[in-house]
């Protein structure tokens, strides 16, 4: 009997009809799938009933992958693929792995013979990217940011440093209700024709990408508070 695929399913960055942003094939694996690796079940079933998922909720198998999941249970996560079923990596918002833990499940996949088949969709990050202008030829995401003001600033100036000796674009991330934190000491600490892209609620209605000097930025404040955002500097 063959084994069974693991297949890395994106998700919807922001509410929206679904068929603009998660392509048909995609959507069709998807409808298919018994078996799911999720990292918050609410949400996962609130996900699959708007990809148009007709089997009954109750009737799919889920495995939930969190903060709390030991690695040595990765395996058993994937125990069905041994007897021929498919099984579907849901991320909890744009693509599997990618400022994701996914990483842990796909590695035990192919430690197990597993084909990892990753889906088209949405990433915060390639879209921010693609839309601000900047180098997309060196590149470099660096996740979160410190939350320590002193620590994060010294990080900041760090990456501006980068912009300018390698040409590389930075790119990073923050938890939401800390954006305007973050925001204030980009502007505090970048020199004035450093370009910062905020990019926010990225494919939604309400999404907005703009790319300005720091100099320009220091005279507005962007509507950012609590709203999933992706920070970029160039020069």
């Amino acid at each position: 009997m063959n084994k069974g695929n693991l297949y890395l399913i994106p998700t919807i960055l922001a509410d929206g009809e679904i068929e603009s942003v998660i392509p048909q094939g995609t959507l069709a694996v998807i409808r298919r799938l018994d078996h799911f690796i999720v990292e918050e079940l609410r949400t996962a079933r609130r996900f699959l009933i708007k990809a148009g998922i007709t089997k009954s909720i109750d009737d799919l198998a889920f495995h939930l992958f969190n903060e709390h999941s030991k690695e040595p249970e990765f395996e058993t996560y994937l125990l069905c693929t041994q007897t021929g079923h498919d099984i579907g990596l849901l991320s909890e918002a744009g693509v599997p792995c990618v400022a994701d833990p996914g990483s842990l499940i796909v590695k035990a996949a192919h430690e197990m013979g597993i084909r990892v088949v990753p889906l088209t969709g949405p990433s915060s990050i390639l879209l921010a990217l693609m839309a601000s202008g900047f180098n997309g030829q060196n590149f470099c995401f660096h996740g979160y940011l410190p939350a320590d003001k002193m620590l994060r600033v010294k990080k900041i100036k760090e990456l501006e440093r980068m912009v300018r000796e390698k040409e590389q674009t930075q790119i990073f991330i923050e938890t939401p209700y800390r954006n305007m934190q973050l925001f204030d000491s980009l502007i505090s600490a970048c020199r004035e024709d450093t370009l910062l892209c905020i990019a926010t609620g990225i494919s939604g209605i309400n999404e907005q990408i703009e790319s300005k000097s720091v100099d320009t930025w220091r005279k507005t404040r962007p509507e950012i508070h609590k709203k999933p955002t992706i920070f970029l500097l160039y020069h």
